[in-house]
């Protein structure tokens, strides 16, 4: 049909119903099993990772939530927005007139408030950040990680943001 035509809205409504009663994980461990079996070999024949120059996916970067990104000038509001969005400060937060995010920051849903180091984002296989460590230990040091108790913020309990300089 039409975009916008009479009918068109309930379809979409109902293809959205159904896939929010859809066991996602179903369709998660599908694409993990399918990634190693058919892909992961696929790559390590072709020596992907050394043109690619990044590691084969850990079965983290499957079950990561989308995350993203927020640039732009200094002092335009990002912190601002970000606190908005999740609705309360997160741990690490920083917000003036001059620039004050001197760092990256990974703001993630928790089971409590929690600042976790860069170096330790990027070792722990739980969390998709294992491919930031070969950008070494001075980028490492700018990285943080703000856990946030998603009781305070549901927000966080899809989505990944990341408060940037």
């Amino acid at each position: 049909g039409v975009p916008g035509a009479a009918g068109e809205d309930s379809e979409i409504d109902g293809i959205a119903a159904d896939l929010a009663h859809l066991d996602k994980s179903i369709i998660f461990n599908g694409l993990k099993k399918l990634y190693k079996r058919k892909v992961l070999p696929l790559e390590q024949s072709m020596s992907f990772s050394h043109f690619s120059k990044s590691a084969p996916l850990m079965p983290s970067d499957f079950d990561a939530k989308p995350m993203v990104l927020l640039i732009g000038q200094y002092s335009v509001g990002k912190t601002s927005f970000i606190r908005s969005l999740v609705g309360r400060d997160f741990p690490g937060q920083r917000i003036g007139p001059e620039p004050t995010t001197d760092g990256f920051i990974a703001i993630m849903g928790s089971d409590r408030d929690n600042l976790v180091p860069g170096h330790a984002l990027a070792h722990d296989a739980k969390k998709p950040f294992l491919g930031l460590s070969p950008f070494g230990s001075s980028f490492l040091t700018k990285l943080t990680g703000a856990e946030v108790d998603m009781r305070s913020s549901p927000f966080l309990r899809n989505i990944t943001l990341v408060d940037t300089p």
